[in-house]
């Protein structure tokens, strides 16, 4: 009879790929060897799920008629997407939570067929207060397209956990 795992036993087995609290240092940057291409298909699927009706992304007709002349990316896809490509790097299997953001910025649009790369810089660390074997580190991710512009600049808090004890 197979036996079912528990939920402690299926975190423990998992290998963690993030860097664990002690890792993380002030001024470091992390170019991040992942990229993606955005396709309208993407667009649509994240902003009709998302109940979000704004023409802008969703009909062409008018888009052609506003300062872009096109569809532009939802601005949430866009953050998911840069926050999401760091995670291997910085915070697989390692974070406890995503605790917010101070700020998220969309210096320039984005659009269908452009390939977002992206960079993370370490911002601050400081050891939790209340619980000592996690920390809370800001991480500065910065988006660009495939021409090198700016496209989202997001500054994030996350609690990270510590090296754990063998």
């Amino acid at each position: 009879m197979k036996r079912e795992q528990s939920s402690a036993e299926h975190n423990r087995s998992l290998r963690p790929k993030g860097m664990w609290f002690e890792d993380f240092v002030v001024g470091a940057v992390v170019v991040h060897p992942l990229t993606r291409t955005i396709t309208e298909a993407d667009n649509v699927d994240f902003t009709t799920s998302t109940l979000n009706p704004a023409p802008i992304h969703l009909d062409a007709a008018y888009a052609a008629t506003t300062d872009f002349g096109e569809p532009i990316v939802n601005s949430l896809l866009t953050l998911g997407i840069v926050v999401g490509i760091s995670v291997h790097e910085l915070t697989h299997g390692t974070t406890v939570a995503n605790l917010g953001f101070d700020t998220v910025r969309f210096p320039a649009p984005l659009f269908h067929g452009d390939t977002i790369r992206v960079e993370s810089e370490i911002v601050a660390v400081r050891a939790s207060k209340s619980k000592p074997d996690r920390g809370i580190v800001t991480i500065d991710h910065r988006g660009f397209n495939q021409h090198g512009d700016l496209i989202c600049d997001a500054r994030r808090n996350a609690m990270m956990l510590r090296t754990p004890n063998p």
